[in-house]
């Protein structure tokens, strides 16, 4: 049973995978990998928008987006693989973009665009499925992680709000554009 839910949720186990081997690499070289993070409206910047989520400014970064990443990860996971997938690549480069755009002048690195991301996911699934799993998911997630909201304000500069707050905004687009596009009808 344990070896088919780690199988279930492999994805997430991958991702957290990647986020710790990252880690491990950046704290050997003295965290230095920061500087590949999104710098914004820079040329040089851009190689971070799909880098950004996999570096962090030290361990204790990595270590609270970790549990969020394999909870609400998971929770996106429940729509499929390739939903979880298109969803988790789309919500990292559409969230990339706009911190890469309208962010303040800083590297912006970590996995909490993507949590924040997810979160949005979760939240537009309620809104546009109105299913009854997807409205006690969003329930459960909100009881549960609602305090992740008071990470979209500017109350510490040393964390980028910015890409708490574009991450939510495209885990929630990322589902309003796919169902607007599975409900409008075919061309003629």
């Amino acid at each position: 049973m344990i070896a088919k839910f780690a199988n279930g949720i492999r994805p997430v186990l991958a991702l957290v995978a990647l986020i710790w081997a990252v880690e491990l690499v950046n704290l050997l070289l003295g965290h230095r990998l920061v500087s590949w993070g999104i710098l914004p409206r820079t040329l040089r910047g851009l190689i971070g928008i799909p880098l950004s989520p996999w570096i962090h400014a030290g361990l204790w970064h990595a270590v609270s987006n970790t549990i969020p990443i394999l909870i609400l990860g998971g929770l996106t996971l429940a729509g499929g693989k390739r939903k979880f997938w298109e969803t988790t690549i789309s919500v990292i480069l559409l969230s990339g973009i706009l911190v890469w755009i309208f962010a303040r002048g800083a590297f912006h690195v970590g996995a909490s665009g993507l949590v924040f991301g997810y979160f949005g996911v979760i939240l537009g699934r309620a809104v546009f499925e109105r299913s009854a799993i997807a409205i006690a998911i969003a329930i459960g997630t909100v009881l549960a992680y609602g305090g992740l909201l008071w990470g979209i304000l500017p109350l510490r500069s040393q964390v980028s709000f910015e890409s708490h707050l574009f991450g939510l905004i495209a885990g929630f687009a990322v589902i309003w554009l796919g169902h607007k596009f599975r409900k409008s009808p075919p061309p003629s």
